[in-house]
């Protein structure tokens, strides 16, 4: 029996012996002694007895009996040879009593490499085997700016926290990724129940995405999980059969074969009013009577949070607009996991079929239903972001604090002006720098101090009343019945504080245009076809979602150049990111007729210089600030410290 297995391994070997000598490649096991001759080792670390995964066994520590061996640890040597009787016998006490004698090997770069045992390895591999069990040395390289240097040391990190050593990632970054979506607390260890359903979860993955065809894909398994899991998450992997999973895994399918390319984003900068004017065959055909049906799902409350109460008001005059031909209802505090499910679920019940999340904490779960329920239109307002199943929005509002800072700049009796920011997300960095380029053209010598209100026990007001600043950019919002004066631009340095602007969002702008497009039929027709690419809508002032309210205190001539101001940004003429733009750090941009592209300031993490502040990490925010930033953060702010 074990001489037949021996003759149909030994085929195996020699099949792939030829594969890889016909294709130029190296048809032996890889030897680590030859690869570290080309690398320098900084440290040695005795990991001790550990259980490595059988499919990161790369090769041999030593040239020694390389040739016995087909790169895939199959047996090259003939059934007749000494060899092949030992490799038998030791096939036969496996399928006796097992093996459980360790073997010796090192690790480098993840993989690993048997000094003692590779006979061991072979009859394991054969049997389909997952782990061996190993006493492992861990040879850590000189680290370099290559991806792969950076990968690895991305996984000594994860290792130490986890233990883990199956899961392997083609990108940088990746690592971080998956602590994030997982939310286990990145700074403690994982506990054995941690451990084991974390390899639960990711054999279970595995065994579908390899019965799918996954194992032909250019991605590794640990992409594929954290494709999976970004999409689909992760703490609600206990409640899913392998069917539910196989079902995720087929809807998202080509997000495996084209990575690590994502859908194309596709910004769309400004209102199509082709939306106004019914294609041909709608004005030939009775328009049909049915009503559609809207739902608004909000991570606050109308009374408690200014940004839900804007986009009720964007509701509000939407229902306005469109009056009988459709029907609106609101879904309120979906503020966690469980209530964002609950929510979705009860529109979904409730029968709409347009649904706007306007809030970047509900983009997950606005994917996860984009992708199960494929015909409903599902928009989330965020930005940046790269997801073909779902459109956002948002606004350009940093046109708008470039205006506020020419007043700020031009109304200041002293050179400095407070800038008070909460989340360091995508579009946020944009609004900062545009305030404080606008506040710099009319006065060179201008500072702006910046805070944070999101910080774990900071007091911005109290921090910048401190630097004895003369105005402040404050909450662009106010919630319903508030009577606080500290938003927009307003004073500090006198008996009574004096709003001088600020900015608005006109939601139902957006609201009224998108939905006309969904009645009128040319909703699709903004994607070009055939093509991979995900939708964001990113309207400024020119569309009138977003605007400027000035103050009657302010002296007539500032007021008529920002009127002048906002035309020329409206119609073009004036970028407020162009000519000379100085960071922080030294030259950003200097081209005088060209403006920073649109995703570069959308993706801005580095302040003007004349900007007094940082951008804070995640470990520096308060907790009820970190998950937005999880979703929407800068790249800079995700980063720990």
């Amino acid at each position: 029996m074990s001489l037949e297995v021996y003759d149909k391994v030994n085929r195996i070997a020699i099949k792939d012996f030829h594969s890889k000598t016909l294709k130029g490649m190296y048809p032996y096991l890889q030897v680590l002694d030859d690869i570290l001759s080309y690398a320098t080792i900084s440290s040695r670390e005795n990991l001790g007895l550990v259980d490595i995964p059988l499919d990161q066994v790369a090769g041999v520590k030593t040239a020694g009996r390389t040739n016995a061996f087909a790169s895939n640890f199959m047996p090259l040597l003939p059934k007749e040879s000494e060899f092949a009787a030992k490799w038998c016998r030791l096939y036969e006490s496996h399928m006796e009593e097992g093996i459980r004698e360790p073997v010796i090997a090192y690790e480098f770069m993840n993989r690993f490499y048997i000094l003692e045992g590779n006979k061991r390895v072979s009859v394991l591999k054969c049997c389909n085997a997952v782990t061996v069990p190993a006493t492992v040395t861990r040879l850590i390289p000189e680290p370099d700016d290559s991806d792969e240097s950076k990968i690895y040391y991305e996984f000594l990190e994860f290792y130490e926290k986890t233990g883990v050593n199956y899961l392997n990632f083609s990108q940088p970054g990746n690592y971080r990724k998956i602590m994030e979506i997982i939310n286990i607390d990145p700074d403690s260890m994982w506990t054995d129940i941690e451990k084991k359903q974390f390899h639960s979860y990711y054999i279970r993955f595995t065994k579908v995405f390899e019965k799918k065809g996954g194992n032909k894909l250019s991605l590794t398994y640990g992409d594929a999980f954290l494709i999976y899991l970004n999409i689909c998450g992760y703490l609600d992997m206990d409640s899913k059969s392998d069917a539910d999973i196989q079902q995720e895994i087929t809807k998202i399918w080509n997000d495996f074969v084209f990575y690590p390319e994502k859908p194309e984003v596709m910004l769309l900068m400004s209102a199509d009013h082709s939306a106004d004017k019914k294609p041909l065959v709608k004005r030939i055909l009775p328009l049909s009577l049915e009503t559609l049906k809207i739902a608004f799902i909000h991570a606050k409350t109308v009374e408690t949070s200014s940004w839900t109460y804007g986009h009720d008001l964007g509701r509000g005059h939407l229902e306005q607009a469109l009056g009988e031909q459709i029907s609106v209802r609101s879904y309120f505090q979906a503020d966690s996991p469980e209530e964002e499910v609950s929510c979705f679920d009860q529109a979904i019940e409730d029968g709409n079929t347009i649904i706007f999340s306007t809030s970047p904490k509900l983009l997950d779960t606005s994917i996860k239903y984009a992708i199960k329920y494929p015909k409903l239109k599902i928009l989330n307002c965020s930005l940046n972001t790269s997801c073909k199943y779902l459109r956002t929005y948002y606004g350009r509002l940093y046109e708008a604090k470039f205006l506020i800072g020419v007043i700020a700049g031009i109304m200041s009796q002293s050179d400095k002006i407070g800038y008070i920011a909460d989340y360091p997300i995508y579009g946020m960095i944009a609004n900062i720098n545009a305030f404080a380029l606008g506040a710099k053209m009319v006065n060179p010598k201008i500072k702006i101090y910046l805070e944070w209100s999101k910080l774990k026990s900071r007091y911005p007001e109290n921090n910048l009343e401190d630097i004895s600043v003369s105005f402040i950019s404050g909450r662009d919002f106010i919630k319903p019945e508030e009577d606080s004066p500290q938003f927009g631009l307003y004073n500090t340095n006198m008996d009574e504080i004096v709003n001088l602007a600020m900015p608005v969002w006109n939601w139902g702008i957006f609201y009224e245009q998108t939905v006309r497009s969904i009645l009128n039929g040319t909703w699709n027709q903004e994607i070009p076809k055939g093509k991979n690419q995900s939708i964001n809508y990113w309207w400024g002032m020119s569309s009138g979602m977003i605007d400027v309210i000035c103050s009657n205190r302010l002296p007539s001539g500032t007021a008529r150049l920002i009127e002048l101001l906002k035309k020329n940004i409206c119609s073009g003429e004036f970028i407020p990111f162009s000519g000379d733009i100085h960071s922080q750090d030294g030259l950003v941009h200097n081209k005088i007729q060209e403006g920073i592209t649109a995703e570069e300031i959308i993706t801005m993490d580095w302040l003007t210089d004349n900007v007094i502040g940082f951008i804070p990490t995640i470990e520096e925010l308060a907790e009820d600030a970190k998950p937005i930033v999880k979703v929407q953060g800068v790249e800079k702010a995700k980063t720990l410290n």
